[in-house]
């Protein structure tokens, strides 16, 4: 795999650089920002997507952007960053990464002396990022014995190095296995309504020498049920504390056609997605997208258009986090919850 970062810092740490995922796969289009609401945009608009990467863009962009802002008045930077997380926090409010990251950013700002605090806030920025790529390596390496020798993998959305700082959460095993010399082939569902399977995930695995074949949604439980697939690999935006996950809508449908079909179902994610403070699914506020984003629809009708779904724990396969792959039975996920 060619390796790049789809989020890090800029030289010198001035501006948070991203790939812009609006522009793939015409153009690969590398942005910085420094302004809170240029960070914002980027993420509300999918500039920056993925649940860890958001997390990541996040810490960063507070960073520079209160230090843009604040132009050396501690005082200032203090008084914005509490509001600026708040501003974040609400761009996407169903990625758990994203308030996560913000929490520990403000947590680390209380605790920083006034002449270390923008330091403090670089250095926790820093932590996050690393921490990021170091759990993705961890979710490849724990995954990718999951993966037999010509194994046939289906994927839904985008959960590979463009949706965190790393190699991602669900391709991490598949990119894994493939380095050790595994033969596989993956099938990327389109992901209605911005196609980031078809535009995203295609572009990564192609780029990767990873043979990939792209299907309508609507088809996916058709190729489950003709037995042409070994495993479903998705990752998540946020897991409930009852074991829930929350990812983008059509994985639901994905986890009852592998349900009914026997076909093992994983959900991979870091330690960072699961939320202990939510208690089921029903719960999570989920984001609702543009009409405009559906196409040109009739004029006077009307669009339901959430951009995730929840998938109950009952047709989670396993989990397959940074410290190991959790089987989803009740008990065996009520032991892993306690431990993190």
């Amino acid at each position: 795999m060619k390796p790049f970062r789809a989020i890090s810092w800029s030289p010198g740490k001035r501006a948070l650089r991203f790939v812009d995922q609006r522009e793939l796969p015409a153009r690969e289009l590398v942005r910085d920002v420094t302004s809170i609401d240029d960070v914002i945009d980027a993420i509300r608009t999918l500039a920056i997507r993925g649940a860890p990467a958001i997390g990541v863009a996040a810490a960063i962009g507070l960073t520079v952007a209160v230090r843009r802002t604040a132009r050396g008045d501690v005082r200032k930077l203090r008084e914005l960053l509490p509001w600026y997380g708040t501003q974040l926090i609400a761009a996407r409010p169903t990625a758990v990464n994203l308030s996560w990251a913000i929490k520990r950013m403000l947590v680390r700002a209380t605790t920083a002396a006034d002449d270390v605090l923008l330091q403090s806030l670089c250095d926790e920025a820093d932590n996050i990022l690393a921490e990021d790529i170091a759990s993705c390596a961890a979710i490849g390496a724990n995954g990718a014995p999951l993966i037999h020798e010509g194994a046939s993998i289906l994927t839904h959305c985008n959960a590979g190095a463009l949706a965190t700082a790393g190699i991602g959460t669900a391709l991490a095993p598949i990119y894994i296995a493939h380095e050790r010399g595994i033969r596989l082939k993956v099938y990327a569902c389109e992901t209605r309504p911005l196609r980031q399977g078809a535009r995203l995930t295609a572009w990564e695995l192609s780029r990767a020498g990873i043979e990939v074949t792209v299907l309508p949604d609507s088809a996916a439980a058709s190729l489950l049920r003709d037995g042409a697939i070994d495993m479903v690999i998705v990752g998540a935006d946020r897991i409930v504390r009852n074991g829930d996950v929350a990812n983008k809508i059509g994985t639901y449908p994905l986890a009852l056609a592998a349900h009914a079909h026997h076909v093992p179902f994983y959900v991979a994610a870091p330690i960072s997605t699961f939320d202990r403070a939510t208690p089921v699914g029903a719960s999570v506020t989920i984001e609702h997208r543009s009409a405009k984003e559906l196409g040109r629809l009739p004029r006077d009708v009307y669009v339901w258009n959430p951009a995730f779904d929840i998938t109950p724990r009952r047709f989670v396969t396993s989990y397959i986090t940074d410290v190991g792959v959790k089987a989803s039975t009740m008990s065996s996920f009520a032991k892993f919850r306690a431990t993190i």
